[in-house]
C-alpha cells in the first residue's frame, strides 16, 4: 500500500487553520457567556460554621499548594505597591485611601486562578501553577472576563466618586503631604464630612461587589450557567443569607486590610487563603 506523502503546509493554510481554531474558541466562549442552564442552581442556607469550614479548607489548599500559589498571587501586592507609589505624588494624595480600600474590589477576578486550583484539587486532578494558568484557555474565561470588566468599571467609578467627594469637602487644592492630609481629615469639619460620606459611599460599592460576586465566578468555572444566572445566583445567596454574607464580607475586609499594613506584603498570605476559601464557601452554598 502506498503511503500518503506528507507535505509542508504553506503560511496560508497555517493562517486558515489558526483562524478556524480561534473561531471555534470564540464560539465556545460566547456560548459560555450566555450559558446553557435551564434553571437557576439551588442556593442553600449557610451560617458561620460554613465560613469556618471554608476558611479551614482554604488554609489547607494554601498549605498544600504553597509554592505554586505564592508564585501566582505575588503580583497582587506588587501591583498594589506600584499604584500606591503613583498615588503618593502630591496631586493624587487624596486618592491614597480610596485606592487602598477600593483595591479589594478587584479581588474576585484576581483570584480566578486560585478558584481553579481548589476546583482541581477537590477532584484529585493536578492543581499546580500550570493548572491555574490553564483557566485562561477555558471557554468559561469569556464569561469571567465580562464580570471582570464590570469590576474594573466599578473600581474606576469608585475612584472618580472618591475624588469628587474630596473636591466637594477638603478640595480642590491637593494637600501638601500625607501628614497635612491626615491633619485636615481628623481636625476639621470638612475632613470629618469627607470621611463619613466617603466611608458610606465606599460601603455601598463594597456591598454591591460582594453581593454580585460572592459565588458568581466560581460558579462560572464549575457549571455552564452564563453570566446572568451566575450573578443572579450570587444575589439570591445574599438575599437568603444576609447575615452570613455580611460576616463573610467583614472577614474578607479584615484579612485584606491587615494584609496591606506591612506594605501590602501580608497579602501574599491573606489573599490566597481567602481565594481558596471562597471556592469552598461556594461549594457549601450552591447545590
Amino acid at each position: 500500500m502506498v503511503k500518503p506523502i506528507k507535505t509542508i503546509g504553506n503560511p496560508g493554510s497555517w493562517l486558515m487553520r489558526a483562524f478556524g481554531d480561534a473561531s471555534n474558541y470564540a464560539t465556545d466562549a460566547a456560548h459560555e457567556i450566555g450559558g446553557e442552564a435551564l434553571g437557576h442552581p439551588t442556593v442553600k442556607q449557610i451560617g458561620i460554621k460554613d465560613i469556618r469550614i471554608a476558611l479551614r479548607k482554604g488554609a489547607e489548599d494554601f498549605t498544600a499548594l504553597r509554592t505554586d500559589v505564592l508564585f501566582i498571587v505575588i503580583l497582587y501586592p506588587i501591583i498594589g505597591l506600584c499604584l500606591s507609589a503613583i498615588v503618593f505624588q502630591r496631586d493624587l494624595l487624596p486618592l491614597l485611601f480610596p485606592l487602598i480600600s477600593g483595591f479589594a474590589l478587584l479581588g474576585p477576578i484576581a483570584a480566578v486562578g486560585l478558584y481553579e486550583m481548589s476546583r482541581r484539587r477537590e477532584k484529585g486532578e493536578p492543581a499546580g501553577f500550570r493548572s491555574a494558568l490553564g483557566v485562561m484557555g477555558s471557554p468559561a474565561i469569556g464569561a469571567v472576563l465580562i464580570i471582570g470588566l464590570g469590576l474594573v468599571l466599578m473600581f474606576v467609578v469608585w475612584m472618580l466618586t472618591a475624588y469628587l467627594i474630596y473636591t466637594l469637602t477638603l478640595g480642590p487644592e491637593p494637600p501638601l503631604s500625607v501628614a497635612s492630609l491626615l491633619r485636615d481629615v481628623f481636625t476639621t469639619g470638612a475632613g470629618w464630612a469627607m470621611l463619613i460620606i466617603g466611608c458610606a459611599v465606599g460601603f455601598v460599592f463594597a456591598a454591591a461587589t460582594l453581593a454580585t460576586t460572592i459565588v458568581s465566578i466560581p460558579l462560572l468555572l464549575h457549571r455552564h450557567v452564563g453570566v446572568r444566572v451566575a450573578v443572579e445566583t450570587s444575589l439570591e445567596l445574599t438575599r437568603k443569607n444576609p447575615v452570613t454574607v455580611a460576616a463573610w464580607g467583614l472577614i474578607v475586609a479584615t484579612f485584606l486590610m491587615v494584609g496591606m499594613i506591612p506594605i501590602f506584603l501580608g497579602l501574599i498570605f491573606a489573599f490566597p487563603i481567602l481565594g481558596h476559601a471562597t471556592w469552598h464557601l461556594y461549594r457549601r452554598a450552591v447545590g
